[in-house]
């Protein structure tokens, strides 16, 4: 696996899964709704954690930044 995530992404995913996390634990969201919500905070903790999202490698895309080699 190739790091396709730079910083800024993963530090939006985590703050996106903490929100998500504190309605769902305060009953904000709940539900099947909220169990989506917090499964998807899960692999958003998860990919950010590993720097690689698989649908960035799906898509060919990537947000972090390219080494130039020579």
């Amino acid at each position: 696996m190739k790091k396709n995530m730079g910083n800024a992404d993963r530090v939006l995913r985590i703050l996106i899964a903490l929100v998500i996390g504190t309605l769902y634990f305060t009953n904000i969201i709940s539900g099947a709704l909220g169990l989506v919500l917090l499964v998807l905070s899960v692999v958003f903790v998860l990919t950010s954690l590993v720097s690689f999202c698989p649908l960035y490698a799906i898509f060919g895309m990537r947000t972090c930044k390219v080494r130039e080699k020579g």
